[in-house]
């Protein structure tokens, strides 16, 4: 079975069933089907070859869905590239995957010069949403090919799609994804998620992001019907979700906070939302609680990333507000391991750890990554021989299985001979009435190694000080962790490609010219 299949079966169970809903349009997944195979057909009639990489650089709209169902269907590999990128950046994913076919939007015509002298001197290029001199349009492809299925077609084992990771260790590498392996990946998350064909799921995130294209073949998968967002706008999101009915969304933590910050937030009809599955980074306890308070317990958490694709959930029943502490407490886990997901936390010297014990998360499952494109290194110091994935994570198990992630490894600070795990003290700041987001890090200390800096947005209207911030957190973990210093900003810095707060831009100013970042 490939990803393509999905694409027919719907076509065939549900031909006028709404698939896409987007800015007013409707396209049925008979039409899906008809214009993925146009497509599909127009790229192999420029020379386009099965395992040839298809670059698309534009915002959500319904031409990016299509893209990656003529990939599926025809055996090509799909690569988003994020728009938000400058052109230099931009440039080296496309010099680093070779496509011989770029599909891009209008308002990116511009940089046009920069990328073409990255790509192929043969690459096609498309526009979708109109005319680029010199450039063949989209709707103008799509007229003069076929609607026939095409005549190549992959095999389950083939890459599907490509993922660049955000870099932020160094060059962005390119994630290999199955057939198999994503088709494993969303019959699980489907599952888990209670998907059925009547459902009409939210996506806003964006497609060139692994958790758009999940959450999307989640619901695809039953046949349901996609509510497509370009951007995120909170307040655009509330209206439409009580417009369009929509009974499931896939958000970040940060839009659930500006969803929750919308005057009235609580006044909109959102009888038919059933789940709010969150992903992209940690909800802290507090904007959990105050998410559940509006919105009801409709919240799911998935983790994971690119490579190990989804590997835990915490399931809307396990949001508990109230009951006995042990319940309560795993508000604050990430959930447990999905079915066909193994976890391990791993110790230096590559034991097993017990419950509790802080060590390194690995995970292992069918839809584990192929490796990263044309860079076997960075692969084998990822994947080990028997199929593990080294997440990067530290984190513990309860007894349980219950995933609690404590920080990133490299972010891990040792002050005073003492390890201090970033999360911990982010939720402390966080439980501050008057914070609104908080990232901590470690600094230079000439006399404990390392110390304890946070950096702190309040919310609008509010203030507070670095030494009531300080007492804060003595108050509620232990002392040695709290901050040292405090330094308010305006908003916190994010990675443009995950949305997550970039903290190797936080530390930049206090490690340059060192040899040891730690």
């Amino acid at each position: 079975m490939i990803l393509g299949d999905f694409y027919e079966r719907n076509a065939l169970f549900y031909p006028n069933h709404p698939a896409i809903r987007y800015q007013g349009r409707t396209i049925t997944h008979r039409e899906v089907l008809q214009r993925s195979c146009r497509l599909a057909n127009g790229l192999l009639d420029r020379g386009i070859r099965p395992g040839d990489r298809v670059a698309i650089l534009a915002q959500n709209c319904p031409e990016y869905l299509e893209t990656y169902g003529a990939c599926e269907l025809a055996g090509l590999i799909t690569v988003g590239i994020n728009y938000r990128l400058a052109p230099p950046e931009q440039a080296t994913i496309l010099r680093d995957c070779e496509p011989t076919a770029l599909l891009i939007e209008r308002q990116y015509a511009d940089r046009l010069p920069v990328l073409r002298a990255a790509m192929p001197k043969n690459v096609r290029l498309l526009c979708i949403d109109g005319s680029i001199e010199g450039i063949d349009r989209y709707d103008a492809a799509l007229a003069k090919a076929s609607e026939t299925r095409p005549v190549t077609r992959p095999t389950e084992h083939d890459t599907a799609f490509m993922i660049y990771t955000s870099g932020t260790t160094g060059k962005p590498k390119g994630v290999m994804l199955s057939h198999a392996g994503q088709i494993e990946l969303y019959r699980t998350i489907s599952a888990s998620l209670g998907a059925m064909q009547t459902d009409r799921k939210l996506i806003v995130m964006p497609y060139y992001h692994i958790g758009a294209k999940i959450e999307q073949m989640n619901y695809t998968l039953v046949g349901g019907t996609i509510i497509l967002h370009r951007a995120f706008d909170a307040q655009a999101v509330l209206e439409s979700m009580a417009c369009e009915r929509a009974t499931a969304a896939h958000l970040a933590p940060t839009m659930i906070q500006a969803m929750l910050e919308v005057p009235g937030c609580n006044r909109y009809d959102l009888a038919a939302l059933h789940t709010i599955c969150y992903a992209s980074a940690p909800m802290s306890v507090a904007l959990c609680r105050q998410a559940i308070a509006t919105f009801g317990p409709i919240f799911a958490q998935v983790y994971g990333l690119s490579e190990s694709a989804t590997a835990t959930i915490l399931q809307k029943h396990q949001h508990a507000l109230d009951g006995p502490s042990e319940q309560v407490k795993r508000l604050a886990s990430a959930g447990q391991a999905m079915i066909g997901n193994e976890l391990r936390i791993v110790a230096p010297d590559g034991s097993d750890c017990a419950a509790g014990e802080v060590g390194e998360v690995w995970g292992r499952s069918k839809a584990m990554m192929q490796g990263y494109w044309r860079n076997p290194q960075a692969t084998a110091d990822a994947l080990t021989p028997d199929g593990w994935m080294r997440i990067g994570d530290m984190g513990y198990l309860d007894d349980e299985g219950y995933l609690y992630i404590v920080d990133r490894k490299k972010d891990m600070i040792i002050s005073g001979g003492e390890n201090i795990y970033s999360r911990e003290v982010e939720e402390a700041l966080m439980m501050h009435p008057a914070i609104l987001e908080a990232a901590v890090i470690g600094i230079p200390d000439e006399k404990w190694g390392e110390s304890v800096k946070a950096f702190v947005a309040c919310k609008p209207g509010a203030t507070t000080t670095e030494a009531a911030l300080i007492e804060h957190c003595r108050a509620t973990i232990a002392s040695y962790k709290k901050p040292r210093t405090v330094e308010f900003v305006l908003a916190l810095p994010r990675m443009s490609s995950t949305n997550k707060v970039d903290k190797k831009q936080l530390r930049e100013p206090y490690w340059a010219g060192r040899k040891r970042q730690v």
